[in-house]
């Protein structure tokens, strides 16, 4: 006994043309791109310092001179970059924070951890030639106060309180943006 076993063409899937193949790549990357920047913003959100309810501002940096964070902030927003010299991603985000300082368009403070002596610390600003404002926070006290968890961590400060925090690697137009907002709103 033989039997014909026919194969039923309706259930065959159409095959898709060049615009439907572009259009579900795109589909497909627009999502995995949002939930890139969810978990992306969480973790961020996650990670970011914290404001001491009584923050020190009034600091010194590595040279002696003062720092008076709430009146820079005042005067604009201001942002604090807390880095370290052992940490490696701030080897990638110390010259764009160089470079966000020396347009002189914004107060930039940044704050070094645990970083080694004041002699240290300068041979190492000196041999990678930044020129911004560093407070050495030697025992990483200052940074433990705004509860960092990560390096490199950043706030932006406005009238002495801070109005936003981020942490990684952050791209020279994603700062000025953040301190412009905050010089608008």
């Amino acid at each position: 006994m033989t039997t014909d076993i026919g194969i039923d063409k309706t259930l065959e899937k159409p095959k898709k043309t060049p615009k439907q193949r572009i259009l579900s790549v795109l589909k497909t990357a627009l999502l995995y791109g949002v939930i890139f920047l969810v978990i992306y913003s969480v973790v961020n959100w996650w990670r970011q310092p914290v404001m001491p309810a009584d923050p020190q501002l009034q600091l010194m940096d590595y040279q002696g001179q003062p720092v008076d964070l709430a009146e820079l902030s005042r005067q604009q927003p201001t942002l604090i970059y807390f880095w370290g010299t052992w940490c490696s991603v701030c080897s990638v985000t110390s010259p764009t924070i160089n470079r966000l300082a020396a347009t002189n368009d914004h107060a930039v403070i940044t704050i070094a951890v645990q970083s080694g002596s004041n002699q240290e610390l300068r041979s190492y600003l000196d041999q990678h030639q930044f020129g911004f404002t560093t407070i050495n926070d030697r025992e990483g006290d200052i940074f433990a106060d705004w509860q960092g968890q990560v390096t490199p961590s950043y706030v932006v400060l406005e009238n002495g309180k801070m109005t936003q925090g981020l942490t990684g690697i952050q791209p020279l137009w994603s700062l000025k943006l953040r301190l412009w907002l905050a010089s608008v709103f």
